[in-house]
């Protein structure tokens, strides 16, 4: 069933925090998929938040693993670039809809 995701660990990393990277860089690829324009209905808008705030609790539960390691500064980078994307496609989902009603 989530044969698309073993992909991200095939190759093994060698260090846990470069492994943490990848599974990163996966939500990373999904979410560059998705087509804030395409969103035309309240049931559209639920679906995009619902998977955005998804992803923003898979990183947040990937980050929380290394709260007692020292994670890699790239780690710490690309999960705060994504919360970042996650919050700007968010609000822009939240501002378009605003404006529609």
């Amino acid at each position: 069933m989530f044969s698309a995701f073993s992909s991200i660990d095939s190759i093994r990393a060698r260090t846990p925090s470069e492994a943490a990277v990848k599974r990163l860089d996966g939500i990373g690829h999904v979410l560059s998929d998705l087509d804030l324009a395409s969103v035309q209905t309240q049931d559209d808008l639920t679906r995009m938040l619902l998977t955005l705030d998804t992803a923003d609790k898979c990183i947040r539960s990937i980050r929380a693993e290394f709260r007692t390691e020292a994670a890699s500064d790239r780690l710490a980078r690309k999960a705060e670039d994504l919360m970042a994307l996650i919050e700007r496609a968010r609000d822009e989902l939240t501002g378009c809809r605003t404006a529609k009603s």
